[in-house]
């Protein structure tokens, strides 16, 4: 396909989308009104769902089928990330240069990786229950995990963090979210519904599916994360590559030129 018959697809698909787009926004609700049909649906829905935090009921429940397309795009960048960014035949591993680290940069490190990681639990577990979730709380538990890196050392991170094995979590909880949606279509309902029991409002076990996908959502936000941030920092930290004069031809640009 040339370029003038890309340009007339582009703007074909793009004209189809801005009217269905401007459609759209002309049947929502003005700004200011009282009332809010959405919204009241929904809160109508996680209450009757025993879901108490309704942004979860939206994302774990009424619409789960696009939260599944969402932590797809994150599952498929990690994984983009892992091959692009993979060690080249040209390019040597080194040590690590240990840094300087201030005893009160150390203390306060290692004081708050338990507290951080702690949170980041509480947050992916009552996420059916206050404001968090999956998503949030995975991203905190991935940050806390790198405090070992900012307070202490790289080679410290390195120790704690099994990029193998979480990387296979990160599939395995990318999975469990698709296989939790065969529950509803082994009962004869839809596809995700949420037709486990839904135990006793503003409990734990309530939510019926809500809380076991959100719990899935954690686990592989927080292993995906971790594992995508270690290839940016194994090139910062550990990757060299050789001088321009020395690669060999046909392995890419070097970095300078990108």
């Amino acid at each position: 396909m040339n370029r003038r018959a890309r340009s007339a697809v582009f703007l074909v698909a793009a004209a189809v989308f801005a009217a269905a787009f401007t459609a759209a926004c002309t049947g929502l609700p003005a700004f200011g009104t009282s009332t809010h049909p959405y919204g009241s649906r929904a809160v109508g829905a996680a209450i009757q769902r025993h879901t108490a935090n309704v942004v979860s009921a939206v994302n774990f429940d009424q619409r789960a089928i696009d939260t599944l397309g969402e932590e797809s795009i994150l599952f498929g960048a990690v994984l983009g990330a892992v091959v692009l960014l993979r060690q080249a035949r040209d390019e040597d591993r080194q040590a690590p240069v240990p840094g300087r680290i201030l005893p009160t940069t150390l203390l306060l490190g290692a004081g708050l990786l338990p507290v951080t990681l702690l949170v980041g639990v509480y947050i992916v577990g009552h996420g059916q229950l206050s404001p968090g979730g999956g998503f949030q709380g995975g991203v905190v538990l991935a940050t806390g995990l790198h405090l070992a890196y900012v307070a202490a050392d790289y080679r410290v991170l390195r120790r704690v963090r099994p990029l193998a094995a979480l990387g296979a979590v990160d599939a395995a909880a990318a999975g469990a979210f698709t296989a939790l949606g065969l529950a509803g279509l082994i009962t004869g309902a839809a596809y995700l519904q949420n037709v486990l029991p839904l135990g006793t409002f503003n409990q734990l076990t309530s939510g019926g599916l809500v809380p076991l996908i959100n719990a899935a959502v954690g686990v592989e936000v927080a292993s995906g994360v971790v594992v995508l941030l270690a290839q940016f920092l194994d090139q910062a930290v550990e990757i060299e590559s050789p001088p321009d004069g020395e690669r060999p031809q046909g392995t890419g640009p070097s970095p300078e030129a990108s």
